[in-house]
Order: C-alpha cells, then structure tokens, then sequence
C-alpha cells in the first residue's frame, strides 16, 4: 500500500514515509520523503526533502519533531530541490554526497556510519543512476533497512543518467546492495525506494533489476546486429524504436538515455 499525499506513514518500527505530490512519468505516484527515528527517540533524521515549490511538502516534513539531519540519497532535482526551504525551518544540517547539496555539513563518505536518532546509518556509495548516487543502510535492535534513492525503485525499472552515470557503476552498485544486504541471521532487509512503494526485501528485486539490465544489453546486442552497426556507430534513438518498440512512446527519451549508457558500456567492453 502506498501512502496519500501528506498523510505521513509507518514502513519500519524506525522509519515513515511521506509523499510528495509531485507524480510523473519519471517519479511514479512521487517522490518519497523518509523520516527515521528509533522507537520513542526525540530526534529524526530526514532523506530527501523533495522536489521546489512544495510547499505544503516541506511544511508537513518541518511538522516532524526533533529534525537533526538531512540526508540526499543523490543530485536530482526533485530530491534536492527543497533542500533550502526546509533549511529555513529548521537548524539541522543537510549532508550530500556533492558539496552543493551540503547545508553546515561535510560530504558523505563511503562506508561512513552515522549514530544519530537511536539509529546506525551507514553511507554506501552505489552510482550508476547517477555519479553521486548513495543507499543508507539504516539499523536498529537487530532490523535493517535500505534506502536506495533512484538506484532501485518501488515499481518498474531506473534510468541511467548518461552525464555522470554509467552502465558498469550501475551493475557493480546492484551487487553491492545484493552483498549489503545479507544478513547473518538470515532476516530480510526492506527495500525504501525514493519512488513507489516499499517492499519487505531488497535482494529479490535488485536480482531482477540485474537480470532486466543484462537482458537490455543483450537486446541492443541484437538490435545492433539486425541494423548492421557498431555500438561506437549507433544512434540512440534507433536502437530505442527496436528494442523498445512495446514501451509507450511518451518514455522514449527517458530509454534514449538508458540506452546512450548500453551503448557506452557496449563501447567499452
């Protein structure tokens, strides 16, 4: 179940979801605003504030008591974009993985562990989405959590942002979260996606993630080989009208982009 718009909502013991209402094609129902706190803590920690111009969104998330940090899960617009108006109502420093998005706080590090809200968060670098793409590893009395930002959504697959992300950041980023997330006693870790809805376990659906990317590769493999080109040749958006024929055309450029990084990574290998 997803949540309504506004309506602030339990996922974990230690961790709750509000939903901006900002939908799309790219964004699904909309981006998702976490708030973590161990049970009966004073303090909370926010992820990703949202898209600009939200107001009633920012206000609902400032309404949580007790904010000491912020946390961007990656650069895009509509995860940064109220990272300023959020910052006015409140005291709490905003960390990033990029210094741009830093508001009175350092650049994340990987596998840097943050202590705060009764929690234990763990900063784990997984670009490919994007270049500074980052999950949260969140722990609490033996239950675990994974914050995946756009790396691995709710529903549906991401897209590869072909200015700083890259197909092979992508695939090694996925078997991180697949080693990540195991743990010793054998519980699951939930999936918290930045768009759509949560699941109860992160390592069944970053295996399919995996599988859907290498049978996209092995598609545009084929597509090339049926338009007699090269990877160092083709053009994106005839590689797309092959292989994502049955994709409504309105995501087209969205898979332009994914395939632009197959086709580099097809260049590379």
């Amino acid at each position: 179940m997803h949540p309504a718009y506004g309506v602030l909502r339990e996922v974990t013991p230690f961790a709750s979801v509000l939903l901006c209402k900002n939908p799309g094609s790219m964004t699904l129902e909309g981006t998702n605003t976490y708030i973590l706190r161990a049970p009966g803590n004073r303090e909370c920690v926010v992820v990703d504030p949202g898209p600009k111009k939200h107001k009633a969104h920012v206000k609902r998330i400032a309404e949580q008591s007790g904010i000491v940090l912020t946390l961007i899960t990656h650069r895009h617009f509509d995860h940064t974009g109220a990272i300023d108006a959020l910052a006015k109502r409140t005291s709490a420093p905003t960390r990033a993985r990029l210094s741009a998005h830093c508001r009175d706080g350092k650049p994340l590090a990987d596998r840097e562990v943050i202590e705060v809200a009764g929690l234990r968060i763990t900063v784990l670098l997984t670009p490919g989405h994007s270049g500074d793409s980052v999950s949260f590893l969140v722990e609490w009395q033996g239950q675990r959590a994974l914050l995946t930002g756009d790396t691995i959504l709710g529903r549906g697959t991401t897209v590869i942002d072909p200015s700083d992300g890259t197909l092979r950041d992508y695939l090694n980023s996925l078997n991180r979260i697949i080693v990540e997330s195991e743990n010793g006693d054998g519980a699951p870790t939930a999936l918290l996606p930045a768009h759509g809805p949560d699941h109860p376990d992160v390592i069944p659906v970053a295996r399919f993630y995996k599988q859907h990317r290498e049978e996209r590769i092995d598609q545009v493999r084929a597509a090339l080989d049926d338009l007699g080109i090269s990877a160092k040749k083709a053009k994106p958006m005839k590689v797309v009208r092959k292989v994502y024929a049955d994709v409504d055309k309105k995501l087209w450029p969205a898979a332009r982009m994914s395939v632009k990084a197959q086709l580099e990574y097809l260049r590379s290998a």
